[in-house]
């Protein structure tokens, strides 16, 4: 196995009694990079974390996470990884700079590794407060720290950015960059797309244990091709623009009467919006609107997912 990879796995398998959680998860996350994993509820995401940061032992299968054999050095792995879970893991009674002075007399790292940490990420201020005085934001900073006490060469984050809101989820999301573009790999569960389209350099999509779908954001989004949506003045035209749009396309339309809206996937990379117009017109098709787009890293995760109609306004 190649050291250019920070984490690689090959066949991992987990099973929980009857549920098997994993079914030969294979990873290949290069160094200095964002992996973003993502999957519906109970694809195996979690599990897989687990696994990879020794907090579970897998039944089959092998990977090397920083260089290490994941079962026969899970101690050297320990050592140059960081993990911050779904929440929190600080302790409300303890300030912030008591949280990260007791990580980092845990993990025998200099007493000065908590003062630049917190200045780091901007809680100086509030560094002798009780964390439980802390906004979530603040909490899930302090988090972050936390894990980053070691200097780790891989940062595993699950859900880093669940209930916060816009403002607090944006400087999170500075700050893993900040981390990649210093060289850390990071390996980043979520459930918001935006997440992962905003900050992941390669995407691996888990279904049912396995690595269903990958490559980057762009590549993920050009396998569903473009929609092409048309917004009629009438109700009573959408049959006519869905047969215009069944033509171009070569794919049904989604009609939703209630919006006046048409709507068809087209992997034709040169149909353009001006032609989409000229025909719905020549049709006598009346528009209010008529856009060409690509989808959204949503529209793909549904699509490949297969868990609803992937079509949206």
């Amino acid at each position: 196995m190649t050291s250019t990879y920070a984490v690689l796995s090959e066949g991992l398998e987990k099973r929980f009694g009857d549920v098997h959680a994993l079914r030969g998860l294979e990873l290949a996350v290069p160094e200095g990079s964002v992996c973003g994993l993502l999957g519906p509820n109970g694809a195996g995401k979690t599990t897989a974390v687990r696994v990879l940061t020794t907090l579970l032992t897998p039944d089959a299968g092998s990977a090397r996470v920083a260089g290490h054999d994941l079962v026969r050095e899970p101690h050297a792995v320990r050592r140059n990884i960081g993990v911050a879970g779904q929440y929190a893991s600080v302790d409300g009674d303890l300030t912030g700079a008591e949280n990260l002075r007791l990580f980092a007399k845990l993990l025998r790292a200099p007493r000065t590794r908590a003062a630049e940490l917190l200045e780091r990420f901007d809680l100086v201020a509030a560094a002798d407060r009780p964390a439980h005085t802390y906004s979530g934001g603040m909490r899930r900073r302090l988090d972050l720290a936390a894990s980053l006490i070691t200097r780790p060469r891989v940062l595993f984050l699950d859900e880093p950015t669940t209930g916060l809101d816009p403002h607090s989820r944006n400087a999170i999301w500075d700050s893993v960059r900040e981390l990649a573009d210093a060289g850390t790999t990071v390996l980043l569960t979520t459930q918001y797309l935006e997440e992962a389209d905003r900050l992941a350099d390669d995407i691996v999509l888990i279904d049912e244990g396995r690595a269903a779908h990958r490559g980057t954001p762009a590549e993920l989004k050009a396998t569903i091709g473009s929609y092409a949506q048309a917004v009629v003045a009438d109700r009573a035209d959408l049959p006519a623009a869905a047969v215009v749009l069944d033509r171009l396309t070569g794919t049904e339309p989604v009609l939703d009467a209630e919006r006046r809206t048409a709507a068809a996937i087209t992997l034709d990379a040169t149909l353009t919006l001006p032609r989409l117009v000229r025909e719905l017109d020549a049709a006598g098709v009346p528009l209010l609107d008529a856009s060409l787009r690509p989808p959204t890293l949503d529209e793909v995760f549904l699509r490949l997912t297969a868990t609803k109609e992937a079509i949206a306004a």
